[in-house]
């Protein structure tokens, strides 16, 4: 039986129609690769909240339910779990984005994303943000 792990992800959008990327500090999984801000889902709690909760702790910045547009999402089979990953839009909120936590952050247009080293997870996420920017 393959353990499911629920993880938010956002695509921040500022006024010039970029998305922030975070790289992957040193010491997690995966580090060195760039990712859309975001993270574990916890027990009770809802994407959104995870969303929220993940913003204010990774990058310093306020949002709401109500700016977290759902746009697409991610399934994909890591050797150890299954990973589902809802992919929001954001285009406010409050603060300018900060690494709290050792990563790495870059605005990048949606031409440029599919030059960021990315986890397999991220990849077929890339199109249809363009598609959709």
């Amino acid at each position: 039986m393959t353990k499911v792990v629920l993880v938010s992800a956002v695509a921040l959008i500022d006024v010039d129609g970029r998305v922030l990327l975070a790289r992957r500090p040193e010491g997690k999984s995966m580090a060195g690769l760039w990712e859309f801000p975001g993270g574990k889902v916890e027990p009770g709690e809802t994407p959104e909240a995870a969303l929220i909760r993940e913003l204010h702790e990774e990058l310093g910045i306020e949002t709401w339910n109500s700016c977290l547009a759902p746009l697409t999402f991610a399934s994909h089979d890591y050797p150890e779990f299954h990973l589902l990953m809802p992919l929001y839009a954001c285009r406010r909120w409050d603060g300018t984005p900060r690494p709290r936590e050792g990563q790495i952050l870059k605005w990048a247009s949606a031409r440029e994303l599919s030059k960021f080293p990315m986890p397999p997870a991220d990849l077929p996420l890339i199109p249809i943000l363009r598609d959709w920017l």
